[in-house]
């Protein structure tokens, strides 16, 4: 199968085979090589009804030298621990999470995409209630899945500015709720939002706290930052996903010699901003050239030629040069395959 590596989406590629385990009798079963890409599934498992799911997102990345890199791995598996916790499922061991996603990476390395194309391998580990309920309550029985598939920007246009938009009658999260879990729900709790933003002709909503709509959440299903004074500002709320791509730009803030503050934004702070992007690991950064307040008929503008700010502009190269092996990983944050 020949691809076109320097025109991938962002989209789903068949590859040569995903890696599954189980979970019945209060124990792990031993990690299995499928070439085929549809399960069975018990019609009453509680991933079905309960929403009994988590799932995680990472990449691996080949170098100028050859060698295959996986960004931040332990992480992803830590974080899943977590939904675990949110959702009452079985825990996947780090040690099993990181010998499945090593196995799904090695076994499918001829779709990883060459250096020079700016494309990586995205690895999607996911987790659901397999055994049967009707009764509102756990499952007894769980499937752990790793799957890969090459893709290009998440964006079309790559590292490009897009704008998003507030719109007060969609919320996210609620605090308490479900929101710093990285669970299906909160991903389908977004997609009417985010097609009437498209609509809209905007990149996705932007979200304030659900209890007093006085504060920046999250934009669409990714971490915010603002640049202002020499210093990086992302949101500190219950209802924001932990992206381990903002933890690491923090790092990165600092060692470019920028503060890093982790508190509430209030959204009349968006005015005082200089730059602006969304962070996750499909985009890694995305710069936000404005947001309309669609309710209030405000604009906040942070890019009036279409052009990424300096220091987004920056970090974004920073964290790429270290996921492609381009500069040395100074906090072990790279798994070399």
């Amino acid at each position: 199968m020949e691809i076109d590596w320097k025109n991938l989406g962002f989209g789903y590629m068949k590859t040569d085979f995903n890696i599954r385990c189980n979970f019945s009798n209060n124990s792990w079963g031993e990690l299995e090589v499928h070439d085929n890409e549809h399960i069975s599934l018990h019609i009453a498992a509680t991933a079905l009804h309960y929403g009994q799911e988590s799932f995680e997102g990472l990449k691996a990345f080949k170098g100028k030298d050859g060698k295959v890199r996986i960004f931040r791995m332990h992480d992803n598996a830590l974080r899943m621990l977590d939904s675990s916790e949110g959702t009452l499922m079985a825990k996947v061991p780090v040690e099993i999470f990181e010998e499945a996603v090593l196995k799904a990476v090695r076994l499918n390395e001829r779709f990883v995409p060459p250096y020079e194309s700016g494309a990586s391998l995205y690895i999607r580990p996911v987790l659901f209630g397999s055994g049967p309920q009707v009764g509102v309550k756990p499952a007894t029985e769980y499937m752990f899945i790793v799957f890969v598939t090459p893709v290009g920007p998440y964006f079309k246009g790559g590292f490009q500015t897009t704008p998003f938009v507030i719109m007060r009658e969609y919320d996210r999260s609620a605090p308490l709720g479900m929101g710093k879990y990285k669970v299906g729900g909160n991903y389908a709790a977004s997609l009417v939002a985010g097609k009437r933003a498209a609509e809209l002709g905007y990149s996705n909503i932007f979200y304030l706290d659900a209890k007093e709509k006085r504060y920046i959440d999250e934009c669409g299903a990714a971490n915010f930052f603002g640049i202002k004074n020499n210093t990086y500002i992302t949101p500190k709320s219950a209802s924001i996903l932990p992206s381990i791509t903002n933890k690491s730009l923090m790092v990165l803030a600092e060692e470019i010699g920028l503060n890093v503050e982790v508190r509430q934004v209030p959204v009349e702070e968006l005015s005082t901003f200089e730059e602006a992007g969304a962070c996750g690991t499909a985009a890694v950064i995305s710069p936000i050239e404005r947001i309309d307040d669609y309710d209030n008929k405000i604009t906040y503008q942070f890019s009036k030629d279409g052009q990424p700010g300096p220091i987004s502009s920056k970090l974004y190269h920073k964290l790429q040069a270290i996921q492609y092996g381009d500069e040395p990983d100074t906090h072990n944050w790279i798994t070399v395959v």
